[in-house]
């Protein structure tokens, strides 16, 4: 029998190199560490976004090179996407390195509440902003896009294994925003993800509505983002810090 169950274990163990390709096994540190996702901005600003934005600022460097450098200097039409996705990555990337605090207070119509999500940095996107590189950009289907790279230093690592290592739930969500709305708009697709997250988790929970949730996530995962329909699409995946939960006084 016991020859039986090591020739069975065998053949799982070879199985498994033939299905996985050898560097699968190495890329999951380099996750931890090495984080890199590409993300897109669509070419054409719109006036109301545009007036809004600061845009006399110049482009970093690195964005410019490739095929889009010489008509990037000539009359500064990649200046807005460019724009965007510097706002964007550190928001995504400090949600995955940090995390983020939320404050969730449910719909509930017979109180006449709205359904309202808060979403603080744990720690200020500014802060990674320096550490993040942007590389081989790309043009297509009128989306500007690149790829964001950034390495956690040994401090970030230990904060992604903490995270880890406790016994936090892990939930998951998909969120939506306009691609309109440029940074915003994938701002709050990935606020749209963490609220649907948080609610479907806390509904298996809680039987009557509270009046508030509070806590503290971490992007496990490296983000799904698309684009349809003119809307930013996002699946993000948590590890969970559960706060506190305020009920309704009862009168």
């Amino acid at each position: 029998m016991e020859k039986y169950l090591q020739k069975i274990k065998s053949i799982f163990f070879i199985l498994v190199f033939l299905i996985f390709p050898a560097d699968f096994f190495a890329q999951v540190p380099s996750v931890i560490q090495n984080i890199r996702i590409p993300l897109r901005a669509e070419l054409d600003a719109y006036p109301a976004i545009v007036q809004e934005k600061d845009l006399d600022q110049a482009p970093e460097q690195e964005l410019e090179q490739g095929a889009a450098k010489s008509q990037a200097k000539e009359d500064g039409q990649y200046d807005y996407p460019i724009r965007s996705l510097k706002e964007t990555a550190p928001y995504i990337i400090g949600g995955m390195v940090y995390g983020w605090e939320f404050y969730y207070t449910p719909s509930d119509k017979q109180r006449n509440v709205e359904e309202i999500l808060e979403v603080t940095e744990i720690v200020s996107a500014e802060y990674l902003k320096s550490g993040i590189e942007y590389s081989s950009p790309w043009i297509q289907d009128n989306y500007f896009n690149c790829w964001c790279s950034y390495r956690r230093n040994e401090s970030q690592i230990q904060n992604y294994n903490l995270w880890a290592s406790i016994q936090n739930p892990i939930i998951q969500g998909r969120g939506y925003g306009s691609v309109r709305d440029g940074f915003d708009g994938l701002k709050t697709a990935a606020n749209d993800a963490l609220k649907n997250a948080v609610r479907s988790y806390y509904r298996n929970l809680i039987k009557n509505k509270p009046k508030a949730i509070t806590g503290k996530v971490l992007i496990r995962n490296l983000p799904q983002i698309g684009i349809d329909a003119g809307r930013y699409v996002i699946n993000l995946d948590f590890f969970l810090e559960c706060g506190k939960i305020v009920q309704y006084e009862v009168y």
